[in-house]
């Protein structure tokens, strides 16, 4: 498969720069790998990531597909003329976790003109499937005043 991304060459150092004071950072979502057609990120199963059980949240895994499944339509855009946002997600949650570290990885199944949408799946340390998540973002054109 071709490369997807668009614009200037992308580094780790810079998509996990980006997240500087935004939920990512509190949850401590870290981006691990940029590929031709998929981009890898990882949390942690701690105590700002777990429910009152001391099993992964299941906020927190849709915030992880969210934030990987953005950024990645964030990189597929002209970035100087269009923005995009989440407009529809749904996660599967489907093994429970109480500790370690959890990697999503997104995979595109569409990228149009005006809406990307996303396969993630996050696994274990283990390669075990946690989460299924599926997520739909919109691409709109920049509007001339602040957003």
């Amino acid at each position: 498969m071709p490369i997807i991304w668009k614009g200037e060459k992308l580094s780790l150092k810079m998509l996990n720069a980006q997240s500087a004071d935004t939920m990512a950072e509190a949850l401590g979502i870290e981006f691990t790998e940029i590929g031709d057609d998929h981009l890898c990120a990882t949390m942690p199963v701690n105590k700002t990531t777990k429910q009152p059980y001391g099993l992964l949240h299941g906020g927190a895994s849709a915030a992880l597909a969210e934030t990987i499944g953005s950024v990645a339509s964030w990189l597929c855009i002209d970035r100087e003329m269009e923005i995009c946002t989440g407009i529809e997600i749904n996660c599967n949650h489907v093994r429970g976790k109480t500790k370690g570290i959890v990697t999503a990885r997104a995979e595109p199944l569409h990228i149009g003109a005006k809406t990307h949408v996303w396969d993630i799946k996050i696994r274990d340390e283990k390669d075990k499937l946690v989460c299924v998540s599926r997520l739909t973002v919109a691409i709109l054109k920049k509007q001339n005043s602040t957003l």
